[in-house]
């Protein structure tokens, strides 16, 4: 960092600015946003931070203390990067605690204004960096417990955690855990100097966050996310990294190599087309639909499973996938299926299936009539392209369980007259068409009318799908259809072994036939411990069927809100997570363009143009 004082001429201080050219977009530096703290109504920040961002690469930007969330929501949507700064004491109300004699001086109106940067952040997915007092604020955030003064909240012997002498100077020693994480991959040591000022500490690490440093005694001196781009450390690196500390060094390198790889993310959504090809969306509105808010879902459990729920049980669900969701996680489009559980196989059955399916597309369809500026329904590749260079969200829709259709193949017509792209053919349990991945077997895999159901999907156009078909079901539908087909949300059953999931086999003879397979981020067909199962896991999914059949046979269905859900992708603005870890792997924008929807559009395209 430059801190040199030019000559005090203004002739030469303009020259140099007007024959500055600032390099293309690409390659400027990441924008790192950092907390202020607030002395005197000012917004401030020791120069040390600002030093430290510049000299690993960073252009620091000092985000003022204010509460107005508009405001601060503008400023965080251009950040690449977010440092929360060090301060006062955090207010234990936020924990719902009281406060105890030995709590120092808190500043609620900060906390105020950290919390609400911190969770637009989150929303965004911003790779986030925390110190000291950041420390301590994420792990409120997250749900994690914070002691309000060690001294009087331990009966161990401790360390003196606030140092006399200047900052720049280490007072005592951390151990870095051993265990696999990011600090101790860049730091390559067991034991770090560290200086010290604190009396607040974690008192346990958030759900989901590892502590990855402690002190000789015993109190939390780091932490992370596991899956996403969040770690923070209870000492002050800032103070330390512009006096030449390497180790302090690396921490805002490290910072600032996240925030560029996010940002190189953000810009490919922008060039390429996003496409989630499984979303279960309308199955948690019983009734009006609206996908313009992030609200809360009321379920009706015994429309969703009515052969586990009697009568009526009332539940409150958060959506996965909306629009505001979908402008966060800069996803283009995400297709919405009207699902429909497996009932009895009669004529009456069969018409309240398709009444429901109906309905529900129906209300689906009403959305761009509610928000004709932010999306549209989209029918083709062309409708996805057109929107996606109108800058709206695109969504498609679908029928998940052919059982929607009964015995009559003139309802495929009117699926398609409404803008369906794809039915699955079956969920949990055989239908008149075929034989499911659950359930007892009825056909052996196909049905007569479902050998007929496969020749009218490819004469109108419909991209047929096989997820949750029986294996038997997979290969004769392989036969009978003429064009390439998808499974809109399967995994790699060699990496997870569940009847929903494709066998290396199947993924083989699907890719033959130039179809593909759309990962699905359900936890139970991702990892069979599924309360591990993480994006890790999808992106070894992915991997492994590149592995197998190469890059053009892959894409993402995630099955949000039909139980998609993985730690560090939960939700639809957390696709981009996917997209920073293709990064990570290695794989190029070609490559990503394919798996975020370029291999669906073929197949889409090939379908769609045959009728």
């Amino acid at each position: 960092m430059n801190t040199q004082v030019r000559r005090p001429s203004l002739e030469d201080l303009y020259r140099e600015v007007d024959h500055y050219i600032p390099a293309a977009e690409s390659c400027q530096p990441p924008r790192i946003g950092l907390s202020a703290n607030r002395k005197d109504g000012l917004s401030c920040i020791a120069e040390t931070y600002v030093r430290s961002v510049v000299e690993a690469g960073g252009a620091p930007v000092l985000l003022p203390v204010i509460t107005d969330i508009k405001a601060l929501s503008v400023l965080v949507d251009d950040l690449d990067g977010l440092i929360l700064s060090g301060g006062g004491d955090i207010n234990p109300l936020y924990l719902s605690e009281e406060p105890i004699p030995q709590l120092q001086d808190v500043d609620t109106l900060r906390d105020e204004y950290d919390l609400i940067l911190l969770r637009l952040a989150m929303h965004r997915q911003i790779p986030i960096m925390g110190i000291c007092r950041g420390h301590q604020l994420l792990n409120v955030a997250f749900g994690g417990g914070m002691y309000q003064d060690i001294h009087v909240q331990n009966d161990r012997p401790l360390l003196k955690h606030s140092q006399t002498q200047t900052r720049e100077l280490p007072s005592h020693t951390v151990r870095i855990e051993a265990i696999p994480s990011r600090l101790r991959a860049l730091l390559k040591e067991e034991t770090v100097y560290v200086n010290s000022f604190h009396h607040q500490a974690i008192k346990e690490p958030a759900p989901e966050f590892i502590a990855t440093a402690t002190a000789p005694d015993g109190i939390n001196e780091a932490m992370e996310h596991p899956e996403k781009d969040i770690f923070s450390v209870q000492w002050h690196p800032e103070a330390m990294a512009p006096e030449g500390d390497r180790t302090m060094q690396l921490l805002f390198q490290y910072q600032t190599a996240r925030a560029l790889q996010f940002r190189k993310a953000k810009e490919m959504h922008e060039r390429i087309l996003t496409i989630d090809s499984h979303t279960d969306t309308p199955m948690l509105f019983p009734g009006t639909i609206d996908l313009g808010i992030k609200g809360i879902a009321q379920v009706d459990l015994a429309v969703v499973e009515p052969e586990q729920y009697q009568t009526q049980t009332l539940i409150d669900i958060p959506g996965k996938v909306n629009l505001p969701l979908m402008e966060e996680g800069r996803l283009d489009a995400a297709c919405m299926v009207a699902y429909i559980p497996q009932g009895e196989l009669t004529d009456t059955a069969h018409q309240a299936a398709y009444d429901y399916a109906a309905e529900r597309l129906s209300q689906v369809i009403r959305q761009e009539e509610l928000y004709p500026a932010r999306m549209g329904i989209a029918r083709s590749v062309d409708d996805l392209l057109r929107l996606k260079q109108e800058k709206k969200k695109a969504i498609m829709l679908g029928v998940e369980n052919g059982y929607a259709i009964g015995t009559d193949l003139s309802r495929l017509s009117r699926f398609k007259e409404m803008g369906i792209v794809y039915m699955t053919l079956c969920h949990n349990g055989h239908n008149a068409i075929c034989d499911s991945a659950a359930g007892t077997p009825q056909w052996n895999g196909l049905s007569p009318f479902g050998r007929e159901v496969v020749k009218e999907m490819n004469r109108l156009g419909l991209m047929i799908d096989v997820s949750h078909a029986a294996e038997k079901t997979f290969f004769d539908v392989l036969e009978v259809s003429q064009m390439p087909i998808i499974a809109s949300h399967s995994s790699a059953r060699a990496l997870c072994d569940h009847r929903r999931n494709l066998t290396d086999e199947q993924i083989k003879l699907l890719a033959e036939k130039d179809g593909v397979v759309q990962v699905c981020l359900y936890k139970g067909f991702i990892n069979k411990e599924e309360t591990k199962a993480s994006l890790s896991d999808a992106i070894r999914h992915i991997n492994h069927i590149v592995d197998r059949v190469g890059i053009d046979h892959v894409g993402i269905g995630s099955d949000f809100d039909g139980g998609g859900e993985l730690i560090g992708c939960s939700a639809a603005n957390e696709l981009i997570n996917i997209t920073v870890r293709l990064l990570d792997e290695g794989y190029s924008e070609d490559d990503i363009r394919k798996i975020w929807g370029g291999n669906l559009m073929r197949v889409m395209r090939a379908v769609q143009g045959c009728c």
